[in-house]
């Protein structure tokens, strides 16, 4: 199985690279305008007609070299590609921060101390801090299409890495871990030995509800000065939301190690049904990042020799563990709180959605070995 993940480095040009980077990735993002009013306005999506319709503007008029051209037209037909598929209007895509995206061995190189690439005026190699990327150089790592992107006069490279990993199979998993995402609880962990583990959000809940009154506050005010403060806290509220699914999701490959069957909810959908919540509780029950908390367990247990898999989370709150009664009534979402109606067991609710997760992995490895 293919593992991907993204390696982001500091880059530390001189002051004529900075130079030279930025007057390439300002042109790179004209290009990419151009070549996106051309695609807005003619719905033309077929990369040779757009080849013959846009080169000679990129090439003569904004002065990108042929590699760059080819590269802007691939960029500009993704992010259409993303908007169909996505169900979105036909609306027109506008590339408003410089960026260039390079491709591995044509616009970029990598070794352990330079990062050598293509500008308008030639080829450069930069120093950068190499701090967490000396795995990658080991020779099993695949470098892809990178994106060099620019963040408070600072300049960073962001790269796709690959690497092929070995999948344990079905007969070699030791234990199952049910994975119950929420907010009271960020992540309540629940195994085949009987033990939970509980990761407390309570704190977490409290601080995105300052956010959400800071940016009510700004909104307010409608001044250039409190859209730029909107900004910066949207940027600061997303780096800190990363970090903490990062540091839950390491906790729990780490606590049950390999040979592990992890089985996650599929959230898919969540904030569509979160319509039907009140509006004062909906930026609760959208505004964490599940969907990235998941991905992030899926490729550590990948990493760590065990396997995660995504099920329909429908009932497992309301569902007993012990005698399989299943009614609404089971539940008390007010308190947090599981009480069967039919058995009497009783228990947090949420420990109860990890141990029904943790049940639906004990059949899907039932299932796999013909079982069930």
């Amino acid at each position: 199985m293919i593992v991907t993940m993204t390696a982001k480095i500091k880059i530390k040009p001189s002051e004529s690279q900075m130079k030279a980077l930025q007057q390439t990735m300002l042109a790179y993002r004209q290009g990419c305008n151009f070549v996106s009013a051309l695609v807005f306005e003619t719905s033309e999506r077929r990369q040779p007609a757009l080849h013959r319709m846009t080169y000679q503007t990129l090439r003569s008029t904004m002065g990108l070299r042929s590699q760059m051209a080819q590269s802007a037209l691939k960029t500009v037909l993704a992010k259409y590609k993303t908007i169909l598929s996505s169900g979105h209007a036909w609306t027109r895509v506008q590339f408003k921060k410089p960026e260039y995206d390079l491709v591995w061995r044509r616009d970029y190189s990598l070794s352990a101390k330079l990062f050598s690439v293509n500008t308008l005026q030639g080829r450069i190699k930069v120093p950068f801090e190499a701090k967490g990327m000396e795995a990658y150089f080991d020779g099993t790592w695949i470098f892809g299409t990178a994106k060099l992107v620019c963040k408070k006069r600072k300049l960073f490279l962001h790269i796709p890495v690959s690497k092929e990993m070995a999948v344990p199979e079905l007969k070699e998993i030791e234990r199952v871990a049910g994975i119950d995402l929420g907010i009271n609880f960020v992540a309540t962990a629940y195994d085949t030995e009987g033990r939970t583990l509980f990761f407390r959000g309570r704190e977490l809940k409290h601080r995105r509800a300052n956010y959400k009154r800071l940016r009510s506050e700004l909104q307010r005010k409608q001044t250039a000065s409190s859209r730029r403060r909107l900004k910066q806290i949207g940027e600061r509220e997303n780096r800190w939301m990363t970090d903490v699914n990062h540091r839950v999701s390491k906790a729990l490959v780490t606590r049950y190690g390999a040979n592990t069957l992890f089985v996650l909810e599929d959230l898919t959908g969540i904030r569509r049904r979160a319509e039907k919540a009140k509006l004062k509780h909906r930026y609760v029950t959208v505004s964490w990042a599940f969907y990235q908390l998941r991905q992030m367990v899926t490729y550590k247990a990948k990493l760590a020799g065990s396997m995660a898999i995504a099920v329909d989370p429908k009932h497992t709150s309301q569902a007993c563990p012990l005698c399989r009664h299943m009614a609404k009534e089971n539940r008390d979402k007010r308190r947090h709180r599981f009480r069967c109606q039919a058995c009497g067991y009783a228990s947090n609710d949420d420990r109860i959605g990890a141990m029904n997760l943790c049940l639906k992995g004990k059949e899907y490895l039932l299932e796999g070995a013909g079982l069930a």
